[in-house]
C-alpha cells in the first residue's frame, strides 16, 4: 500500500469516524430525554430547526441565514438552560459511581424496603419511598423534614402511619439511612397517563423522570405495590417481583472486561420489567395519596 492509498484511507475514515461518534452521542442523548417531561420540548425544538433550515435553504433567505448563524451561540446557552435536568441526569449516568459500599449492604437495604412495603400493603397504609442513586434528590424535592436515621421496616411503617405528623409526602433513602421525610416530589405532567392514577403515583413517576432514583409506591386504597424508574411506572407487582427488580437495578454487576462490553455497560439503558398497568387505584386530592 503506497502513500496515496494511506491518504485516501484517512480521508475516508476520518469523516466516517466523526459521523459514527456524532450518531452515537445524539442517539444516546435522545434515549435519555425520551419519556421525560422535556421530551416534547426537544421534539418541538428539533422540528422547528429542521423546518426553518429547510425553508432558508429552499428559498435562499440570506437575512434569516445570517440571523440563524449569529444567534447559534445564544441558542446553545438556551439549550443548556431549558434541558438542564436532562443534561444533569445524562452526565450523572456517564460518570455513575456505585452508591452502596458492598453488595451485601445493598441486599440489606433492599430487604428493608421490601419488608416495609409488604407491611404497608397488608395494612392498607400508603407509602412513597425514593432511593437515591447518582443524582442528589435534595435538589429536586420542594421540601422535607430531616430525619437521618437507620432505615428499618419499623421506622418506615412508623413514618407512614396515618395521622402521623410526617406521614404525608415521600421518604428519601440514601445508602442505608432515611435522609428526609414528608418530601413533596415533582408531579409528572405527561398527558398519556391513566386518569385513575393517584397523586402518589404521579409524584413517583415525576421524580423518576427527572432523576435516576428508584421510587416505590404503596396504594392506600388497594394496598397495591408499584415502582417507577426511568420514567416508567410498573403497577400491581408482587413482593417477589419488587425484590427482583430492586436487586437487578441497585446491585451493580461486576464490570465486564473488554472495551465493547464496557461501552455496552455504560450506555445500555436498564429496562424495567414489563409494565402491569392495572386500573385499581382511584385517588384524587391535594395530598400525595395513592
Amino acid at each position: 500500500m503506497n502513500v496515496w492509498d494511506l491518504s485516501a484511507l484517512k480521508a475516508l475514515g476520518r469523516p466516517a469516524l466523526e459521523i459514527a461518534i456524532l450518531t452515537l452521542v445524539i442517539y444516546q442523548a435522545l434515549r435519555f430525554v425520551r419519556g421525560t417531561r422535556g421530551w416534547p420540548v426537544v421534539l418541538g425544538f428539533i422540528l422547528s430547526l429542521l423546518t426553518l433550515g429547510l425553508i432558508i435553504y429552499v428559498l435562499d433567505l440570506q437575512v434569516l441565514r445570517w440571523l440563524l448563524g449569529t444567534f447559534s451561540a445564544f441558542m446553545a446557552v438556551a439549550v443548556l438552560v431549558i434541558f438542564q435536568p436532562e443534561l444533569r441526569r445524562m452526565l450523572a449516568e456517564v460518570g455513575k459511581l456505585p452508591l452502596f459500599a458492598t453488595p451485601q449492604e445493598q441486599r440489606e437495604i433492599i430487604e428493608v424496603i421490601v419488608r416495609a412495603c409488604e407491611r404497608l400493603s397488608e395494612c392498607r397504609i400508603g407509602g412513597l419511598i425514593a432511593i437515591e442513586q447518582s443524582i442528589r434528590l435534595e435538589d429536586v424535592v420542594e421540601s422535607g423534614i430531616p430525619v437521618d436515621c437507620e432505615a428499618t421496616p419499623e421506622m418506615l411503617e412508623c413514618i407512614f402511619f396515618p395521622n402521623n405528623a410526617i406521614h404525608d409526602g415521600g421518604v428519601l433513602i440514601k445508602g442505608d439511612r432515611i435522609s428526609h421525610a414528608a418530601c413533596i416530589f415533582p408531579l409528572s405532567r405527561r398527558q398519556d397517563l391513566d386518569p385513575t392514577l393517584g397523586t402518589r403515583h404521579r409524584a413517583a413517576l415525576g421524580l423518576s423522570e427527572e432523576t435516576d432514583a428508584v421510587v416505590v409506591v404503596v396504594s392506600e386504597e388497594t394496598g397495591a405495590i408499584s415502582y417507577a424508574y426511568r420514567g416508567q411506572l410498573v403497577r400491581g407487582v408482587t413482593v417477589e417481583a419488587l425484590r427482583d427488580f430492586l436487586t437487578a437495578t441497585l446491585i451493580r454487576p461486576v464490570r465486564a472486561r473488554g472495551w465493547v462490553a464496557w461501552l455496552r455497560q455504560r450506555f445500555e439503558r436498564p429496562r424495567p420489567a414489563p409494565a402491569v398497568l392495572s386500573r385499581q387505584s382511584t385517588v384524587s386530592g391535594p395530598t400525595q395519596s395513592g
